[in-house]
């Protein structure tokens, strides 16, 4: 589990600028390397499916069907993926190493069944219409990638960053191989290759887990026992990812949207800036990998162990002001180093555009969006901190916020026309980065109270 630490602490021991700079493109990799491969791997795929398909509709329909798999997945798993990280990381620190296998295989087999249920209804209502390959392939991605984010959720939180990629690089090798060899076929021969990379992602992914966590007890139900459960990571699992997708939900399926495939519909007003603008967030979940690998880590355990050995009242205040130093130190480097990847959009945004083949008339929502992507990326540092102080009530309530204020704010925008479009996503970010600055700072200047009100309570039971 220090394997990422160390190795960031063994560049930056170098102590010279190549280092520090090396450093962050090491933590950018490991931090955004399976979304950069996601993206590419899907643009690639289009790209040399172009000579093959018969007709370029299928491509649309092929990424439509994909963002769709990706979003609803991430929000159905969104309700567990806090909860079951929570869940390993007590029984690490319990050091029950046998409890992980059966956790994992009890959490991957109540996905399946509730995702495959969903799809089965959905195969038979909404998308009736479609072929029954179409359905089955889609059915089929869903439930791979629902499980594809139990195992990264996993392997995540034990900082296993580097086997995450390399399960995403073979991945998608046999993604574009497949789908190479498929696309032949079409709409369909696109999405068989893609399920069949991520069939092939999932399988690494479990193969491992089985191997590294081997235990007597194949699956368990305790994971779900209430007395080690945490219902509140579930719904602010579910209400941040609900609320990243909720705006885009909203766009598909407004006047702004049109319809691609069965009932799936896009916006490509609002989905090519958006796209553009999430790959903006990369350095920013660099700086937060490596300030909380690197700095904030050692000073939070520097803190608590000189709290819970009874050190001395001077030596815990100095670990506590340099663990509350070091956080805020990490969120402001997120809100430098993303400032700059904004003036730099700003700056040159209408070239990028260019460039890539994209009209220059996304330019004014692109910037809009670059703007609510980054302080998305602020918010995601409030809330990891959040959770280190195990602030679970306020983590709840700044995602509740964000996925309402979404709502709200991009309902008004859609009223207001295409010249305000992004703003509601942006607007709802920019409030609730405000909140969780205040509720962060707050717990901040509280910490020794409630840290000694909490070890007088245990001293007394």
């Amino acid at each position: 589990m220090a394997g990422l630490h160390l190795q960031l602490q063994k560049i930056l021991s170098r102590d010279s600028f190549s280092s520090t700079l090396w450093a962050y493109m090491y933590a950018g990799i490991n931090s955004a390397g399976p979304l950069i491969l996601s993206i590419l791997g899907i643009l690639v795929l289009g790209g040399i499916s172009l000579w093959a398909v018969d007709r370029p509709v299928h491509i649309i329909q092929f990424y439509v069907s994909v963002t769709y798999l990706f979003a609803c997945s991430l929000v159905i798993t969104g309700a567990v993926q806090l909860y079951f990280t929570r869940y390993i990381s007590d029984r690490l620190f319990d050091r029950c190493q046998e409890c992980i296998l059966p956790s994992f295989n009890a959490i991957c087999l109540v996905t399946t069944a509730v995702t495959g249920s969903l799809g089965l209804i959905l195969a038979f209502t909404l998308f009736r219409h479609e072929s029954a390959l179409y359905r089955m392939l889609m059915l089929s991605g869903f439930v791979i990638l629902s499980n594809i984010w139990i195992g990264v959720t996993f392997l995540a939180s034990i900082k296993r960053y580097g086997t995450i990629i390399k399960g995403f690089v073979l991945g998608y090798a046999v993604v574009l191989l497949v789908a190479y060899i498929l696309a032949g076929k079409g709409l369909n021969g696109l999405l068989a290759g893609f399920v069949t990379g991520h069939f092939v992602l999932l399988l690494f992914l479990a193969l491992l887990i089985h191997r590294d966590y081997d235990s007597e007890t194949y699956i368990s139900a305790d994971i779900f026992d209430r007395k080690a459960s945490y219902p509140v990571l579930i719904l602010v699992g579910l209400f941040f990812n609900a609320g990243v997708w909720a705006d885009k939900f909203m766009f598909w399926f407004s006047e702004a949207g049109h319809q691609v495939i069965g009932p799936l519909h896009a916006s490509v007003i609002y989905d090519i800036p958006v796209f553009i603008a999430y790959l903006c967030i990369i350095p920013g979940m660099a700086v937060l990998l490596l300030r909380v690998e690197t700095e904030f880590i050692q000073k939070y355990d520097a803190f608590y162990h000189a709290v819970r050995q009874g050190g001395a009242l001077g030596e815990i205040r100095m670990w506590r002001n340099d663990m509350v130093l070091a956080a805020r130190s990490c969120i402001y480097d997120i809100f430098k180093v993303q400032a700059m990847v904004v003036l730099l959009i700003f700056a040159f945004g209408d070239k990028l555009l260019n460039a890539i083949g994209v009209s220059s008339l996304y330019f004014p929502m692109l910037k809009v969006d670059v703007i609510g992507v980054s302080l998305q990326m602020v918010l995601l540092g409030i809330l990891n901190f959040m959770f280190y102080l195990d602030k679970r009530r306020h983590a709840l309530l700044l995602t509740f916020l964000f996925m309402f204020l979404n709502i709200v704010l991009t309902r008004v925008s859609l009223e207001l026309g295409p010249a305000y479009y992004g703003y509601g996503f942006g607007g709802a970010l920019l409030l609730d980065v405000l909140l969780g600055m205040f509720l962060l700072n707050g717990r901040f200047e509280q910490l020794e109270y409630e840290v000694y009100m909490l070890q007088d309570n245990a001293g007394t039971a």
